[in-house]
């Protein structure tokens, strides 16, 4: 059974879908290593992101495993058979209608770029007092969690959210906080594993602080710029090679 070219709607679902037929047909026998990624996403005729999404996807079902250094193994039937129908990549959403998680974590964060630099921007324009000590508290939250050690995440929200608020637009924050909320979700959560450390953090606080610092100096323009910035190398984080 060769593999099909697929169509750019919800790609991720659609690769993790094709292997995972693959896999339960016998064509990637157990314990047997998957093409490299770079070469699936030829085949499939998708970027490689994209594909990175799809085995992470199966990973978290169980279907495959992830070795660092080595490659993508198809893992053991009862692996994957102990997860049963809860494990499969189309239940990955929680009951919670309003968590969005069959949304691509690439995909949410292609959307992310577009939204939150005009969000920025406006901020420079309209935050009030009250706005901007809200940025610098989640500023300061996420360097306080990295200096313990821990992964920044809640700071990490808290900040881009007081922006979304100082932006005094309720549609573009309704729309953030769903696209945060899909930050929660599993695939978002081992892409981070793989791809988040205390370097990569370090790096996106320097990022943070150059967001605020143009919101607290009223510039819409550098704040449109600093989140651009932002937001386009934290895709390219996860867009890395393998560690």
């Amino acid at each position: 059974m060769p593999l099909q070219t697929v169509e750019p709607q919800r790609l991720y679902r659609q690769i993790a879908e094709q292997l995972r037929t693959l896999v339960a047909a016998g064509e990637f026998k157990v314990g047997q290593r998957l093409p490299a990624e770079r070469d699936l996403a030829v085949q499939l005729g998708v970027s490689r992101p994209s594909v990175r999404e799809a085995l992470i996807a199966l990973e978290v079902e169980g279907v495959i495993e992830v070795r660092t250094g080595s490659g993508i193994y198809v893992r053991a039937p009862a692996a994957t058979a102990a997860k049963g129908r809860a494990g499969h990549v189309n239940d990955l959403a929680q009951a919670d209608d309003a968590t969005p998680l069959d949304w691509g974590p690439l995909e949410v964060m292609h959307a992310r770029g577009l939204i939150e630099p005009d969000m920025a921007a406006l901020a420079a324009e309209r935050a009030s007092r009250s706005d901007l000590n809200a940025i610098a508290a989640g500023l300061r939250q996420m360097q306080q969690q990295a200096r313990r050690g821990e992964v920044p995440r809640e700071g990490d929200e808290a900040f881009h959210l007081a922006i979304a608020q100082a932006s005094g637009n309720g549609v573009l924050l309704d729309t953030l906080q769903r696209y945060w909320r899909s930050r929660h979700g599993p695939l978002f959560e081992r892409l981070g594993d793989y791809f988040e450390g205390p370097d990569s953090w370090q790096v996106a606080i320097i990022e943070h602080e150059a967001v605020l610092h143009a919101i607290q100096a009223r510039n819409p323009r550098e704040a449109r710029k600093a989140m651009q910035r932002h937001v386009r190398q934290a895709l390219r984080r996860y867009s890395a090679n393998w560690r």
